[in-house]
């Protein structure tokens, strides 16, 4: 969930804002935001989340015109063990953790460098052994200060879980 380069925009920010149910004026109101002891409008502490949008190639992005693993009970298009990124059952998302070190403001691009992690295994009751690994992505500014450490974890297992 990298992209190299990401712009913070104050319409992004709004909507995800939004999106999240999050109604704080700090996201969207720039009278308001100038009243508070960070002087402006921020985006939410999960907003880097959202530079996966700018990635063409993200394997959770929707293609137009392509088969899509959905979001719901069933796939909408590709069956399991097709394509990167679903469907097989034997991957998930374990563990997101932030770390942050400045606030993201409107008009600033950040530059994201993704970096391996720690790896270990598990064994798992009903999915044989557990494969852990760590992502950790750096989002910096353009003077190259880091604004933002997002750690994420994701589990393999051996072989799949019966859903019955």
């Amino acid at each position: 969930m990298a992209v190299e380069k990401f712009p913070i925009e104050a319409g992004h920010i709004m909507m995800f804002a939004r999106a999240i149910g999050d109604a704080n004026p700090i996201y969207y109101d720039e009278n308001y935001a100038k009243t508070t002891e960070l002087g402006g409008v921020i985006a939410p502490p999960t907003f880097v989340q959202s530079s996966a949008q700018y990635d063409p190639d993200y394997f959770l992005r929707p293609k137009i015109g392509q088969p899509w693993m959905g979001s719901g009970k069933e796939p909408t298009g590709i069956k399991p063990g097709q394509g990167s990124g679903g469907g097989s059952g034997r991957g998930l998302h374990a563990e997101q953790h932030y770390e942050y070190h400045k606030p993201m403001r409107p008009g600033e691009v950040l530059y994201a460098t993704v970096k391996p992690g720690k790896k270990w295994e598990k064994e798992g009751k009903r999915s044989g052994k557990l494969v852990f690994s760590e992502t950790i992505i750096e989002f910096r500014d353009e003077k190259g200060d880091l604004v933002v450490t997002a750690c994420g974890v994701g589990v393999q297992t051996e072989r799949a879980v019966d859903q019955g």
